[in-house]
């Protein structure tokens, strides 16, 4: 998969704005760009590429860009989530301003603006038209309407894109193919898919971004101790039972992945030297296990020796 960062920081502040404007701008992602008055030029973008899409998120500087007649090159349809700062869209005589976590959707076979009022942090999702629209009834309907951040699909969407969108560089093609598939189902949800996309996305895209959004939660609480399936179902608005079946669709289940993500953050520890001194029962509770016994039994059982021999082995190593 294709990866590309673009940091104007990089740049000497002198030529900064228009060796971005000539190589970037125009070459690259074929807009004209126009810094806001007074305000410093800066970007940080990364740009990836998926089977049928592509993305770029990061921030921006307050600026307005804009998709002359002379830099249309595709039929794109390019979904824009704004999740910090307010910027405003305009095409084919509409306007739409949105703001923190909401979205609109645009075109790249008409001309067409979008000023960023204030700092922006956006993720850009460009879909090839012939693959997105036949997901909805009609896209051209859906342009420049702005999405709210209530819309569940579009915040199923952002989570999912923000859980698994530094993961993707990493990933074989068969994962790309897959997570663009889940990506163009959000999307189409998101806008107002057709009966029967909507049936596949709601069996495909969204159930693997609850599933993910879930396992990002458990994994960032895992040493809590009121992590449990319960609490967590409360959080998701989900059922209990619901999530179970989220985690038997990968032959696992919650208690086993908060389980294995207890027992990595504790391996972590143990070989680090910079926590040589701490005691494993300390290290035990730390991660998220109140009983030690316990711990000492599942540890030997899923990395085949004692949290004192991997320690040890450890220092060997290390020495």
């Amino acid at each position: 998969m294709d990866s590309l960062r673009i940091a104007t920081g990089a740049l000497p502040a002198a030529q900064r704005l228009e060796a971005f404007r000539e190589v970037f701008g125009r070459k690259l992602l074929k807009i004209e760009i126009e810094p806001e008055r007074g305000t410093e030029f800066d970007v940080d973008m990364t740009l990836q590429a998926l089977p049928g899409l592509g993305m770029a998120s990061g921030s921006l500087s307050p600026m307005r860009n804009r998709l002359t007649r002379a830099l249309i090159d595709n039929d794109d349809l390019v979904f824009v989530i704004l999740q910090e700062g307010v910027g405003t869209a305009g095409q084919r005589g509409r306007q739409a301003t949105i703001s923190n976590g909401e979205a609109i959707l645009t075109t790249n076979d008409a001309p067409g603006s979008f000023a960023g009022h204030t700092r922006t942090q956006l993720i850009n999702l460009r879909f090839e038209r012939k693959r997105l629209a036949p997901q909805l009834a009609d896209a051209n309907d859906f342009l420049l309407r702005p999405m709210s951040v209530n819309n569940p699909a579009l915040r199923l969407l952002t989570s999912y894109l923000q859980i698994v969108g530094s993961e993707l560089t990493r990933s074989p093609s068969v994962l790309q193919r897959s997570a663009a598939d889940h990506i163009h189902d959000l999307a189409a949800l998101a806008l107002g898919a057709t009966r029967d996309a909507a049936e596949i996305a709601t069996g495909r895209g969204v159930r693997i971004a609850r599933l993910q959004a879930i396992k990002a939660d458990a994994a960032a609480n895992a040493a809590s101790s009121w992590l449990s399936l319960d609490a967590i179902a409360a959080r998701h608005g989900l059922s209990p039972r619901y999530i179970r079946s989220l985690f038997q669709s990968e032959e696992t289940t919650f208690t086993d992945f908060v389980l294995s993500q207890r027992l990595a953050r504790a391996h972590a520890l143990l070989v680090d030297p910079r926590y040589g001194d701490r005691l494993i029962s300390a290290i035990a509770f730390e991660t998220g296990f109140g009983d030690l016994s316990y711990f000492n039994h599942r540890f030997r059982r899923r990395y085949g020796a004692t949290p004192s021999d991997i320690r040890a082995a450890a220092r060997r190593n290390d020495g």
